[in-house]
């Protein structure tokens, strides 16, 4: 598996072990300053509506983690300025992230409790360890 963690954006940095800190979050959690990352790809979050809909009760986190893999797969449209070129959702920042963490560590992270199991973090991070991208 390539060497990715998560963690939560509020925990002690490891210069040292955590390598490209990466904030995987939909906004910038308030009082985060950008000192504590050093990427934010607010594309790999989970839309809002999918995390309102988890947040609010109103879907499992079984059916939250399919929805979010399924919209890091989703495919996009063509550009009409590039009409070979189609947008293929995150297929390429997932590869380009399996490509780094394989020469360097790589670190998710979002603003969930540091011991939260149920975190997008985490989904994300196995997504990044298999083979299907």
């Amino acid at each position: 598996m390539p060497a990715i963690r998560t963690k939560c954006v509020t925990e002690t940095m490891d210069r040292k072990h955590d390598g490209l800190r990466i904030l995987v979050t939909r906004y910038i959690p308030r009082g985060v300053r950008g000192t504590r990352y050093q990427v934010w790809m607010p594309n790999l979050a989970p839309s809002e509506a999918l995390l309102k809909s988890l947040q609010g009760g109103k879907i499992p986190w079984s059916q939250f983690a399919k929805s979010y893999q399924a919209e890091l797969f989703e495919g996009g449209t063509i550009d009409k300025r590039n009409p070979r070129i189609k947008n293929h959702g995150q297929k390429f920042t997932l590869r380009l992230l399996k490509e780094l963490a394989a020469k360097q560590p790589v670190t998710l992270m979002c603003s969930c409790e540091p011991d939260e199991e149920r975190c997008h973090r985490h989904l994300l991070r196995k997504v990044l360890g298999s083979s299907k991208i």
